[in-house]
């Protein structure tokens, strides 16, 4: 499933999900403007590499690799899910909650594929993990809220209104196919762990801040 929109307008304008999504657009078509040499180099300095993470290197890149993509798919699929489900999220945690809350599950989905890829060189690039978070916490404090996705039927895409859990639920159990179904924990180039790795942190952080959350909504 596709994701196109969800049905709530938050009450708060999403100045941290604008900038997250704006931050990594720019990251991307800056990367365009490198020669191949350039880009080879920009790849080596800012990309996670287990291999070294492991070993107490390049600790900044759990971070910088958040905001680097290797595609324009990659890019645009990341942006989407991010503007879907970031914006009301952020809503109800409030903006500086809502960055920690973005870069406190990047990082953990990060360290499991690093962990569960120690010996691995193949760089590692993309806000999957940290977007993974925000669908996790989106699943909890959103899960019947109405979303519009499209879907595959083969050749035919298929516009329908579905209930986020619904939507999430089969994002997830493709995630888990994917990656336990795999040879390789880097199956066709995509960290499937780190996915799986994220979703579960958003879960249980904001199955951990939801009192607080409600407290505050009906104070």
């Amino acid at each position: 499933m596709i994701p196109l929109r969800d049905h709530r307008e938050p009450e708060t304008f999403p100045l941290v999900n604008y900038s997250l999504l704006i931050a990594n657009i720019l990251i991307f078509a800056y990367s365009f403007t490198l020669s191949l040499p350039e880009l080879s180099e920009f790849i080596a300095t800012y990309a996670a590499v287990p291999f070294d993470i492991i070993r107490g290197n390049n600790l900044y890149s759990i971070f910088s690799s958040m905001f680097i993509h290797g595609s324009l798919l990659h890019l645009f699929g990341n942006m989407l899910f991010l503007y879907v489900f970031g914006t009301n999220l952020e809503d109800i945690f409030g903006h500086i909650s809502y960055l920690a809350f973005y870069l406190l599950t990047g990082t953990i989905a990060m360290l499991l594929q690093v962990f569960l890829t120690a010996d691995s060189a193949v760089p590692i690039v993309g806000a999957s993990g940290a977007i993974a978070g925000v669908l996790g916490g989106y699943l909890v404090l959103f899960p019947r809220q109405r979303v519009d996705v499209i879907i595959p039927i083969g050749f035919i895409l298929k516009q329908a209104t579905v209930p986020a859990y619904v939507m999430l639920f089969f994002w997830i159990v493709f995630q888990l196919l994917q990656g336990f179904g795999a040879v390789s924990l880097e199956a066709n180039g995509v960290a499937y762990f780190a996915h799986i790795g994220g979703f579960l942190a958003g879960v249980f952080l904001a199955l951990f801040f939801r009192p607080a959350i409600v407290s505050a909504q009906e104070a």
